[in-house]
């Protein structure tokens, strides 16, 4: 396996199911290293048997595809050129079911987010971020081109939400929902949140924001009630009656966040996602439900130590609900028995991406450590079938090594017994149990994320372990799937107990009898970063021979800087402004005198998650001090290294640093041991 194979796996995405069953429409996505691009076309898949056939031919960017509920069209996203005019941003498009050209619904000149479809197959509800106080379609026409002809380049704010992720969030204007007939003689969108201080969120608002009711006199939708807009505000569910306009908040609380609505099969209840921020703002997001005859609602899966993940999607006869969760590095497909209130495994992972479910027949697409996305239909009384073999010939003849999974005794939380900590192994192909081999740590981010069994394209461990690396990801303490305890085990005192379990796991590979101590590694991303610095500063050089440090965290003070600024001062337990001693007790950079194990720091300019100062400072800070360090900085990649010819770029600095470290001198000081300094 090697980068260049990795970058010609097709990549699919989520499935949609035909009312009937019988087909699904997934997008495809390739990659050029060539080009240095990606172009995604719509497929279908028989769930009856058949090879997959293109729907889509002429777009290089279609995606999001969505069956009617007639089952005759299917509507998804596109940038095009069509009459004469080259989308610019994503537009709305429909295709007959059976092929053909896909047509224009309109040009909406603010561009369409997502949507869905209205139980009409007419009507489709979708987002645009528009200026609210113009109020029509074509007063934001004349609004948007005099935006894009400006000649100015600033851009002023009094937001709390003023960029996200890789982007500077729209100035001036806000999502909104939006209704257009398809199949009027001249489809004209129509503000459903015009003349109200109604919006979504900021965060990219995606089709799990709100829902259409069964009858489409409804939708439901989550938003933010307070006037100023925040990424870390609790949510309230309010539905818009579609004719009239008339908004009504249905579920609001000031200690709790809402999200994802989804209307039960005959619209009398509402399932979402409920999360106790009161209580603490790591609490995890649970199954709630909201009754029509009672107005009111209940958490109804208070009692089970897993969070509940979008989207939701209730079963025909309304007494159930399936929805993805995670558990203990796998995420599974489960379905909740609302009587009972019970959960169970539908379909196990790896790692479950999408779903959705029709006419009694469901329809997977997951992954794991050693495969990419296969999609298979699973019918009840028979046993899942694959529907497409797009990477089978590609992959067929590579050795992508063996994964094992083991458990050790990491940190104790509590300061009493140790706790036991998951970690992943991918052994290299041909692995030779009385060889020396190198050991590579690959320390996931988030925190509150996990190392899963799941296919990888930016940290992909089959393409480390083929350059001869075993390579271990730890679950450390903070990790998500392993309850709520052992994920908040780490707020206010950020290092310490992964600190311990990396170590652990560390002391656990050294003593195996094919470890190469010589050749130890530590590398992350984002909060994995974050521990490969504060690794540097409190373990003894030689250790470690080496260790890359992509988006890194480096100085909480200055990731204030950052879009999730208020979320890591929670984290922490305080603002600099209000405690420095305690977040510098909890931040690499304050350790930088102790840091001398050499180092490679990766950033992408268009980073907002993790502003690339941060890996700009932690580089200059080792250059400063005399530590051999590298830098690889990109000024058109984001918190993710997405171009093909960037990520080959990427894993070249990556193993050639590596294996210049190999013999480097401090790997030869005092191998092995873990104390601190």
């Amino acid at each position: 396996m090697d980068i260049d194979t990795l970058w010609r796996v097709e990549r699919i995405g989520a499935p949609s199911l035909a009312p009937d069953g019988a087909q699904a429409v997934v997008t495809l996505t390739r990659h050029s290293m060539d080009d240095n691009k990606a172009t995604s076309t719509l497929w279908l898949l028989s769930t009856l048997g058949g090879r997959p056939r293109a729907l889509t031919h002429g777009g290089d960017k279609d995606g999001s595809p969505r069956f009617a509920p007639d089952g005759h069209r299917i509507a998804f996203l596109g940038q095009r050129e069509q009459q004469g005019r080259k989308d610019e941003s994503n537009q709305l498009y429909v295709i007959a079911a059976d092929g053909g050209e896909a047509r224009r619904v309109a040009d909406i000149a603010t561009g369409v987010e997502a949507f869905r479809w209205f139980p009409d197959a007419r009507r489709i509800a979708f987002v645009s971020w528009v200026w609210p106080e113009e109020k029509s379609a074509k007063a934001q026409a004349r609004r948007h081109k005099s935006h894009k002809e400006r000649k100015e380049t600033g851009i002023a704010t009094s937001e709390a939400v003023y960029r996200y992720w890789d982007h500077h969030v729209p100035p001036g204007r806000v999502p909104h929902l939006h209704v257009i007939d398809v199949d009027a003689e001249a489809p004209q969108p129509r503000d459903l949140f015009a003349g109200t201080a109604y919006e979504l969120t900021r965060a990219e608002p995606d089709a799990d924001a709100f829902d259409v009711s069964p009858d489409g006199r409804r939708i439901v939708f989550a938003f933010d009630p307070a006037p100023a807009k925040r990424l870390d505000n609790c949510f309230a569910l309010a539905e818009i009656d579609v004719r009239s306009g008339k908004v009504e908040v249905v579920a609001q609380d000031a200690d709790w966040h809402f999200a994802a609505p989804r209307y039960g099969p005959d619209g009398k209840r509402i399932a979402f996602l409920a999360s106790h921020r009161g209580r603490k703002h790591t609490m995890p997001m649970q199954l709630a439900v909201w009754d029509r005859a009672t107005r009111s609602h209940e958490v109804v899966s208070a009692e089970w130590d897993h969070e509940v993940e979008a989207p939701l999607q209730w079963e025909d006869d309304g007494q159930a609900l399936l929805f993805a969760a995670q558990q203990k590095g796998r995420r599974h497909l489960w379905r909740f028995d609302l009587p009972d209130r019970r959960a169970e495994v539908v379909v196990a992972g790896g790692w479950v991406h999408h779903f959705d479910k029709a006419a009694g027949v469901l329809v997977t697409a997951a992954d794991a450590m050693l495969h990419p996305v296969r999609v298979h239909a699973h019918l009840p009384g028979a046993e899942p079938r694959r529907l497409e073999t797009f990477n089978d010939r590609l992959l067929g003849g590579i050795d992508l090594g063996r994964v094992e999974e083991v458990w050790f005794d990491g940190a104790s939380a509590d300061g009493t017994a140790r706790d036991p900590v998951q970690m992943w192994l991918v052994y290299p192909p041909g692995f030779d149990r009385k060889a020396r081999h190198p050991l590579l740590h690959v320390i996931h981010g988030g925190p509150h994320a996990c190392a899963g069994d799941t296919w990888h394209y930016r940290w992909s461990n089959p393409v480390f372990a083929a350059e001869g690396y075993v390579v271990a990801a730890v679950n450390y303490h903070g990790s998500s799937g392993f309850g709520y305890a052992f994920l908040d085990s780490i707020t206010h005192r950020w290092g310490q107990l992964e600190l311990a379990d990396v170590e652990a796991a560390t002391d656990w590979l050294l003593a195996q009898p094919w470890a190469d101590r010589r050749r130890l590694y530590a590398t992350g991303g984002s909060y994995g970063g974050y521990m490969v610095a504060w690794l540097n500063g409190h373990v003894p050089p030689g250790r470690y021979a080496a260790y890359v440090c992509h988006a890194g965290c480096f100085d909480w003070s200055a990731m204030v800087a950052d879009d999730a600024y208020t979320w890591h001062v929670k984290e922490l337990g305080a603002g600099y402004w209000e405690d420095m001693g305690k977040v510098h007790a909890q931040s690499p950079h304050a350790f930088a005198g102790r840091m001398h194990t050499p180092t490679l720091v990766t950033h992408g300019a268009l980073d907002y998650r993790v502003p690339d100062a941060q890996g700009l400072a932690h580089y200059n800070t080792l250059k400063a001090r005399g530590v051999d360090a590298r830098l690889l900085w990109f000024p058109d990649e984001n918190h993710w290294v997405l171009k093909p010819r960037n990520s080959r770029l990427w894993y070249r600095e990556f193993f050639a640093w590596l294996r210049a470290h190999e013999t480097a001198p401090a790997a030869r000081k005092g191998r092995g041991s873990r104390k601190a300094a």
